[in-house]
């Protein structure tokens, strides 16, 4: 989807707009969803924030590029979305399954299915994470999309009155019996999409950096102390 949206804003440029709501208005149109119209560091740009990604946009709306944007800083290039995103994150921590290590050095935020072997494996080894002073918070990314049972079955671990338990129980192949529409897991799978997650498990680092694919826990740790 993404694909096919970035090649027809490459293709196209917005007519002249005087305001957001018209920009936001001809985003929808070309297909973009749940649209934020934010400044960037860059005058006459704007960031767009959207179900699909991170665009930016000039001011007076008649280009729209997708991409990243990085800030060279003395401690080097730094990508300009991460910010805004780890905001959002921050947003979602009280609906994170949390696996905290005693002796925090390092806290991972990772987007999981309950269906992937790699998650699995990973979160078999949780306590060696922990040991090492990594605290594990999950969120849910179904990789099939949201309209499928996976999806459904991970609203109702999310939703349980104990949701670690329940997705242990999971993780034991305990499936909950009682599907859910997603709801949380809807607004999970988004951020991870606009974080570019493409599969899991995606870990992002406390300063926004994406990890893709499984990591052992002296792996993760010595990627972390890079």
């Amino acid at each position: 989807m993404k694909k096919r949206l970035i090649t027809a804003l490459l293709l196209c440029s917005l007519p002249a707009m005087a305001n957001n709501t018209v920009l936001q208005q001809k985003l929808g149109e070309m297909g973009l969803r749940n649209i934020e119209v934010k400044p960037s560091p860059i005058a006459g740009i704007n960031t767009i924030i959207a179900e699909q990604g991170v665009f930016y946009a000039t001011e007076n709306g008649r280009y729209v590029f997708d991409g990243s944007l990085y800030e060279l800083t003395p401690q080097g290039a730094v990508d300009v979305a991460r910010g805004l995103l780890l905001e959002k994150l921050a947003k979602y921590e009280k609906e994170m399954i949390v696996f905290p290590a005693r002796q925090e050095k390092y806290v991972v935020t990772v987007f999981m299915d309950i269906t992937c072997h790699y998650c699995r494996l990973l979160h078999q080894q949780v306590k060696d994470y922990n040991d090492l002073g990594i605290t594990l918070r999950y969120l849910a990314f179904p990789r099939g999309g949201l309209n499928n049972q996976t999806a459904r079955q991970m609203e109702a671990i999310w939703t349980e009155k104990d949701p670690a338990f329940a997705f242990n129980q999971a993780e034991q192949g305990n499936l909950p019996k009682t599907l859910k529409d997603p709801n949380i897991v809807k607004k999970h799978y988004e951020l991870g999409v606009q974080f570019g997650v493409r599969g899991t498990p995606s870990m992002i680092t406390a300063q926004g950096e994406l990890i893709g694919g499984y990591l052992s826990p002296k792996d993760l740790l010595a990627t972390l102390q890079q």
